[in-house]
């Protein structure tokens, strides 16, 4: 059920739901786009946008061009920490922006900090529970571990993780000394941060037969973790005996998982972004994995996707089905829709 749309100037790699109270109507979506000729150069820009998904309004609030931004994430609500959102972009540096009020009621991005961390492309990034860490995927295979204290980024550690590019690295919800990292290499790796240099607890190669594109842990369950591939198959795989993960259950979605998020409130049901098969809602429990409902209302690459989170995404049925906002590459697409069906109750 579509709500609204906006097209963006730039080819749109990222879409996230603000998860603080008070903010869950903003999202935050960027863009990457290569200007090629005698200099080339990677552009981009960081859009808010505020939606009312009752009504169908859709307004783009904020808008800053930047570098070349692969990937943004907020930091994780609770507490009395700000919202504020983090950007890895094209040219190696991490930048944190506070979110703001504005007099009339909008949004903004005031920078807080930023920091050149590599001369490589920083990819990917995710941020501890505490919020006080970020980690960050680095186009030559390495993996970079950055403080952020008293407004200040610091790199913490770095180390040469994989042998190509390192296209997603999170840390674990439940156990934050864990990092896990995911590559062009096709490895599936964890490392423990209590050791220095950073240990290697296990490694997967055999099991993706392309590069490993979003690892993500479930919020609901600490044994469960997913890995999404450019070989198509979505991954559920099972951390008790953490130096050497089961790989439960595989579906493939007919795309490469470039992007997979669970669910804030709904245990098992997780939303894909499949490239070029537009988007999927699937069901995981247990040793079952089953597609409940696609998407493909984008004209290009499927790559960004999120949940809204609030109160009205933990009830089922009815207006309160839940909210999702998607994006695509080259058509520049940003979309907000609620699944047609009801896909709230698990398998």
């Amino acid at each position: 059920m579509d709500i609204a749309h906006c097209y963006l100037e730039g080819n749109a790699d990222a879409v996230e739901f603000c998860p603080h109270n008070s903010y869950h109507n903003v999202f935050a979506a960027s863009t990457y786009t290569l200007q090629e000729g005698g200099q080339p150069s990677r552009r981009g820009s960081v859009s808010l946008f505020d939606i009312d998904a009752e009504t169908g309004r859709l307004d783009m609030v904020y808008n800053v061009e930047t570098s070349g931004i692969f990937d943004v994430k907020w930091n994780p609500g609770g507490g009395h920490v700000s919202p504020c959102l983090a950007q890895a972009d094209a040219d190696g540096y991490l930048t944190i922006q506070m979110l703001q009020s504005s007099e009339v009621g909008g949004a903004y991005l005031k920078q807080m900090t930023s920091e050149k961390i590599s001369d490589s492309m920083c990819l990917y990034l995710d941020w501890n529970a505490s919020a006080t860490s970020i980690t960050v995927g680095l186009s030559n295979g390495s993996v970079s571990i950055v403080s952020l204290s008293e407004s200040k980024l610091e790199v913490q550690e770095e180390w040469k993780a994989h042998d190509f590019e390192l296209w997603t690295t999170s840390f674990d919800i439940h156990q934050p000394n864990l990092v896990y990292t995911g590559s062009d290499d096709c490895k599936f790796s964890c490392w423990d941060l209590r050791d220095s240099p950073s240990n290697l607890i296990f490694q997967s190669s055999k099991v993706h037969k392309m590069g490993v594109c979003c690892i993500e842990k479930s919020p609901h369950d600490p044994n469960s973790l997913l890995t999404g591939s450019y070989d198509e198959f979505l991954r559920v795989w099972d951390l008790r005996f953490i130096s050497k993960p089961v790989n439960e259950t595989s579906i493939s979605l007919g795309g490469g998982v470039w992007r997979v998020k669970h669910h804030p409130f709904i245990q098992g049901l997780v939303l894909a972004a499949c490239m070029h098969n537009g988007f999927a809602i699937v069901a995981i429990k247990g040793d079952k994995a089953e597609v409940l409902e696609t998407y493909k209302k984008h004209d290009s690459l499927a790559y960004g996707a999120d949940w809204q989170r609030g109160e009205a995404s933990q009830e089922g049925g009815g207006t309160s089905k839940p909210v999702v906002a998607t994006c695509s590459f080259y058509d520049k697409l940003v979309r907000v829709w609620r699944p047609e069906n009801d896909i709230c109750p698990p398998l």
